[in-house]
């Protein structure tokens, strides 16, 4: 019986923690482009930022050492853009992610959703999801991206963040975004 008990235990491990993003699956596809930046790289960073006199550095630490993973992954491919976004649409229903905000033009939409965390200045993950870009002149390299999905996982401040955005040459809906609380 205790066999059994430790081998329904291990089976079931992974759903609590240890399985992969469900986009993981497009890091090893040859026409998506990846970015995986770890714990330990962001660790690394963070040391390097918090030793600097730059003020700006060692406010991009201290946001640092709240994240646990950045996965980045750029398509051009319309057959795995649409399976990106069939994919992001079933992350969404099956997960506690609100919508933190989202922006259109012409063909181009970006969708910014959140992942509550330990309080309202908290989340577990931000996740953006473009599409519609194939006809911007977004030219990398000789490739025009049709999608790009971004994860940021960890305990991520909204406040340092946002203090990080506002000193960026962003448009100023971007700086102004904050989380609806509506509900």
């Amino acid at each position: 019986m205790r066999k059994q008990i430790l081998v329904v235990a291990i089976a079931i491990l992974p759903v609590f923690g240890f399985s992969q993003s469900i986009f993981d699956r497009y890091e090893d596809m040859d026409n998506v482009g990846t970015v995986i930046v770890n714990k330990g790289m962001i660790d690394l960073v963070s040391k390097i930022g918090s030793m600097s006199d730059d003020p700006e550095a060692e406010e991009f630490a201290e946001v640092a050492k709240g994240i646990n993973g950045i996965k980045v992954f750029i398509t051009e491919d319309k057959g795995v853009a649409s399976d990106m976004s069939a994919t992001v649409k079933k992350y969404l229903k099956s997960s506690s992610m609100e919508e933190l905000m989202r922006v259109k033009d012409k063909d181009v939409n970006v969708k910014f959703y959140i992942k509550s965390g330990k309080d309202e200045d908290h989340v577990r993950e931000l996740l953006m999801f473009v599409s519609g870009m194939k006809n911007i002149d977004v030219d990398v390299n000789g490739r025009k991206f049709e999608t790009v999905l971004v994860s940021m996982t960890g305990d991520i401040d909204l406040n340092k963040i946002g203090a990080i955005t506002n000193k960026m040459n962003l448009p100023e809906e971007m700086k102004k975004a904050k989380r609806d609380n509506k509900n």
